[in-house]
C-alpha cells in the first residue's frame, strides 16, 4: 500500500442522503429513531475499516418535515450508543460554537473521547440557520463575522479546558492515597470579548490529548479558520478544478500559519449512485428524483438563494436576476456553490432542484462501482482530497453496495487500508497526539 492512503468516513443522515430517500422501497422509515438501526450501520463501516461515523446536527428544525426525514437526534447521545456498539471507528459530531457553552462542550467531547478509548471527533460548527435564534432567547441570528470572532474563542477556551489537567495529573496511588497531583490541574481563568471561563475542567486530559478539531465552512472566514485550527475539513465542490483551487489555497494559507499542510486533511462529501453499468446507475438516480416532492424543494431554494417560486415555474429558467448576492446570504458557502452551479450549467428550476436533492450541493455520482473508484482515486491523486465523506443516497443498502463493491476496488490499487492499524481517530487519520499547551503552567 503507498504511504498516502485515501481516508474515508460514514456521513449518516437519517434515511440517506437524498431527500427523497425515506420514500424509496429500499429504506425503512419505521427504524430512523432506532439506535439498533445506526449501531449496526457503524459497525458495518467499521468492518469496512473506515476512519469515522460522522453525525451531523443543528440545533433547530431547519427543514420542512412534511417531505423529507429531516429531523435531528441529539449527537452525543447517538454516538455514546455507537461507541458502546463498536471498538474501532472514530466518532466526529456537529456542535455549534454559537448555540453551546465551552464548558458544556469540553466536558461532552472529553467524555465521549475517555468513553470510547480516544475515538472523539469535534465538527466545529457556526451554525448558518437563522431560525436557531429563536430557540435560545435571541431576537435575532448573530451575523456571520460575528460568529466566526465567537468561534475562534471557543475553540481557544475548549483548548484549554482539554490542557487543564496534565497528562500526569492522574495518579491513581493506592499506596499513598493520591488519586490527582492537584498542582497538575490549572485554572483556564479566560476573560474574553464572548466568554467568561474559569476552569479547570472537571474530569482528566482524555485519550487523544484533545479531540480531533474538524470543520465544515469554505466562506473565507472558513478558509481562515480551517487554515488556523482544524485538522479534517468536511467541503462541497462539484468539479475537480474547483475542488484542486479549495485543496491548494487551504494546504498555503495552513503553511503560511507555520502549520504542516499534510496534517490538515480536506474530505469532501461524495454521494454515489451505483450500478452494475452507468445506464443502471443513472436509472436509478432518476428514480430517487422522481420521489423528490416540489413544496419541499421549492422551500430549499427559498433558504438558499431567496427566490420565492412556484409550481408553475418548475420547467422554466433559473431566473438568475432575482438572486440578491449582497449580504448575509452572500456569505454563505453553500450559497456561492449553487450559484456557481446556475451560472455553469443554466438548469431549470427542476433541473436545479433534482442536482440540489441528491445531497444538497455535496457531488453526486452515477455510474459502476469502477467508475466510482476512478473519480475518487482522481481527485485524491490530482490534489483536490486527502479523502472523502461519504453520503449514501439510501440507508443501508447505498451504503453497502459502496463498501461491497467500490472498497475492495480501492484496496486493490492501493488506495485504502485492508484493516485498522490504530486505535484512535487521531491515528486513523495519521495524526499525532498533542501536547498540552504550555501556557497554563
Amino acid at each position: 500500500m503507498s504511504a498516502r492512503t485515501l481516508h474515508l468516513n460514514l456521513f449518516v443522515y437519517p434515511g440517506g442522503h437524498h431527500e427523497a430517500a425515506w420514500r424509496y422501497h429500499g429504506t425503512d422509515p419505521d427504524r430512523l429513531l432506532d439506535i439498533g438501526f445506526y449501531q449496526d450501520l457503524a459497525r458495518r463501516a467499521e468492518a469496512a475499516a473506515f476512519d469515522a461515523v460522522f453525525f451531523a446536527d443543528g440545533p433547530s428544525l431547519a427543514d420542512n418535515v412534511r417531505y423529507a426525514s429531516r429531523f435531528r437526534l441529539e449527537p452525543f447521545t447517538w454516538l455514546s450508543a455507537v461507541a458502546a456498539a463498536t471498538e474501532r471507528i472514530g466518532l466526529i459530531a456537529t456542535a455549534s460554537t454559537t448555540y453551546t457553552e465551552p464548558y458544556n462542550l469540553a466536558r461532552l467531547f472529553a467524555s465521549l473521547d475517555h468513553l470510547s478509548r480516544g475515538r472523539a471527533g469535534w465538527n466545529i460548527v457556526t451554525t448558518g440557520a437563522p431560525q436557531a435564534a429563536g430557540n435560545f432567547g435571541l431576537d435575532e441570528h448573530p451575523v456571520h463575522a460575528e460568529r466566526y470572532d465567537r468561534a475562534r474563542e471557543f475553540v481557544e477556551v475548549v483548548t484549554r479546558l482539554w490542557d487543564s489537567w496534565e497528562d500526569e495529573a492522574l495518579v491513581a496511588d493506592q499506596k499513598s492515597g493520591v488519586f490527582a497531583d492537584t498542582d497538575r490541574i490549572h485554572e483556564i481563568g479566560h476573560s474574553g470579548r464572548h466568554l467568561r471561563v474559569r476552569g479547570p475542567l472537571n474530569l482528566p486530559r482524555s485519550p487523544q490529548g484533545r479531540p480531533v478539531y474538524v470543520q465544515a465552512g469554505s466562506s473565507e472566514d472558513g478558509r481562515s479558520f480551517a487554515a488556523a485550527h482544524a485538522e479534517a475539513v468536511f467541503t462541497a465542490h462539484q468539479t475537480l478544478r474547483g475542488g484542486q483551487d479549495f485543496y491548494a489555497d487551504l494546504k498555503a494559507r495552513a503553511a503560511a500559519l507555520g502549520r504542516d499542510p499534510g496534517r490538515l486533511l480536506v474530505l469532501p462529501g461524495i454521494s454515489p449512485f451505483i450500478g452494475s453499468t452507468e445506464a443502471e446507475a443513472r436509472a436509478l438516480h432518476a428514480e430517487f428524483d422522481e420521489l423528490t416532492q416540489p413544496e419541499y424543494s421549492l422551500q430549499l431554494l427559498r433558504r438558499l438563494l431567496g427566490l420565492d417560486l412556484t409550481a408553475d415555474q418548475l420547467d422554466g429558467p433559473v431566473p438568475r436576476r432575482l438572486i440578491e448576492t449582497e449580504g448575509e446570504r452572500g456569505n454563505g458557502s453553500r450559497f456561492r456553490l449553487v450559484l456557481d452551479i446556475i451560472d455553469r450549467e443554466q438548469p431549470t428550476v427542476r433541473g436545479l432542484m433534482h442536482r440540489l436533492a441528491g445531497a444538497r450541493g455535496h457531488r453526486v455520482v452515477a455510474g459502476t462501482p469502477e467508475q466510482v473508484a476512478d473519480q475518487i482515486q482522481e481527485w485524491f491523486e490530482q490534489g483536490a482530497a486527502d479523502g472523502f465523506n461519504v453520503m449514501p443516497p439510501w440507508l443501508p443498502g447505498g451504503f453497502d453496495l459502496f463498501a461491497d463493491q467500490v472498497v475492495p476496488i480501492l484496496r486493490a490499487r492501493g488506495l485504502f487500508r485492508t484493516a485498522y492499524d490504530a486505535t484512535t481517530l487521531r491515528g486513523h487519520y495519521g495524526l499525532p497526539r498533542p501536547a498540552a499547551s504550555p501556557a497554563l503552567r
